[in-house]
C-alpha cells in the first residue's frame, strides 16, 4: 500500500488575519490585516526598524476601504479600497494610504500611488500589548479614531466623514412622501441642534400615529425639556412610563425617572 506524500496538515497561523467593519456615518469601513506577536521581542527600531515602509502588520497587506469620502487626518479621500501602510519613527510616524493593495514590502513600495500621508506623534501605551492591534476608537456618526497598537506605542489617526448635509437632503426628500418618518426626523433635529419646535411638531405626529410607543413619548418629553416647557415634559415622560411598565420595559421606565429628576 502506498501513501501520498502531500497530505495536507491544518495548523494555526502564527499571525492571523483580523477583519474588522465599523459602522461610519452613513455607510461602514472595513480593514483587513495580520496580527504578529511579541514572542519576546523588541518592536520598534528592532524587529519593526525605523525609517522604513511598513505593511503595518505581517504575512499579507494591510487593506483599508471607505463607503463614502473621509478625511484621513485633514486630507479629502475619496470612497474605495487602499492599501495602509506606515514608516514608524522614534518621535514621528507617518501614516500613508497607498493605491496599491500589495505592497508586503519596503521594496514594493512606490510613493508615486501615495494618496495620503499624515505625520503622527506615538504616544507610549501605559502597559505592554502583546499582539499588534488596529481598532477604531471614540467613534461618533461624524468622527472616529484609527488606532493602531503594539507593544507600548499608541499612534492615532483621526478620520472624519460628512453626514449633516446627507440626512438634512434626504429628510427634504422623504417629508414630501406619503410615508412620513417622523419619529427618526424628529430624533435627529432634537440631537442635532436643528429647530426643536419642528422637531417636536414631528414628534407628536409620530405619537399620534403610534400612541403606545413608550420610545416615542420618552423623545417628545426630551424634546419639551429642551424647549424649557418642564410641566409639558413630565406629563409626556409619565405617559413614556405608565406604557413602558404595561409593556415591561423597565429600562425606558428607567430612563423617565431620570428625565423627572431633572425636571423637579
Amino acid at each position: 500500500m502506498q501513501f501520498s506524500q502531500s497530505q495536507t496538515l491544518k495548523t494555526p497561523t502564527p499571525s492571523p488575519t483580523q477583519e474588522v467593519k465599523q459602522d461610519f456615518g452613513l455607510s461602514a469601513i472595513e480593514l483587513s490585516y495580520s496580527r504578529p506577536t511579541m514572542k519576546g521581542r523588541a518592536i520598534f527600531g528592532s524587529l519593526v526598524p525605523y525609517g522604513k515602509v511598513w505593511r503595518t502588520g505581517a504575512n499579507s497587506a494591510t487593506v483599508i476601504s471607505f463607503g463614502d469620502d473621509v478625511w484621513f487626518g485633514d486630507t479629502k479621500v475619496p470612497a474605495g479600497k487602499y492599501g495602509l501602510l506606515t514608516i514608524p519613527g522614534e518621535s514621528e510616524w507617518t501614516v500613508l494610504l497607498t493605491k496599491a493593495l500589495d505592497v508586503t514590502s519596503p521594496a514594493a513600495y512606490k510613493s508615486e500611488l501615495d494618496v495620503v500621508r499624515v505625520k503622527v506623534k506615538p504616544q507610549p501605551l501605559p502597559f505592554s500589548l502583546e499582539s499588534f492591534t488596529i481598532m477604531f476608537n471614540d467613534v461618533k456618526s461624524s468622527t472616529l479614531n484609527l488606532d493602531l497598537m503594539w507593544d507600548k506605542t499608541l499612534v492615532t489617526v483621526p478620520i472624519k466623514t460628512e453626514v449633516d448635509s446627507k440626512v438634512m437632503a434626504q429628510i427634504d426628500d422623504v417629508m414630501k412622501t406619503d410615508n412620513r418618518p417622523y419619529y427618526q426626523a424628529g430624533l435627529y433635529y432634537m440631537n442635532n441642534n436643528k429647530d426643536l419646535n419642528k422637531a417636536l411638531e414631528w414628534l407628536n405626529k409620530a405619537s399620534e400615529i403610534e400612541p403606545d410607543a413608550y420610545w416615542v413619548w420618552y423623545q417628545k418629553a426630551n424634546c419639551l425639556a429642551k424647549l424649557g416647557k418642564k410641566s409639558e415634559a413630565m406629563t409626556a415622560s409619565n405617559k413614556s412610563k405608565q406604557l413602558a411598565t404595561a409593556q415591561k420595559n423597565e429600562d425606558y421606565v428607567a430612563l423617565n425617572e431620570n428625565l423627572q429628576k431633572t425636571l423637579k
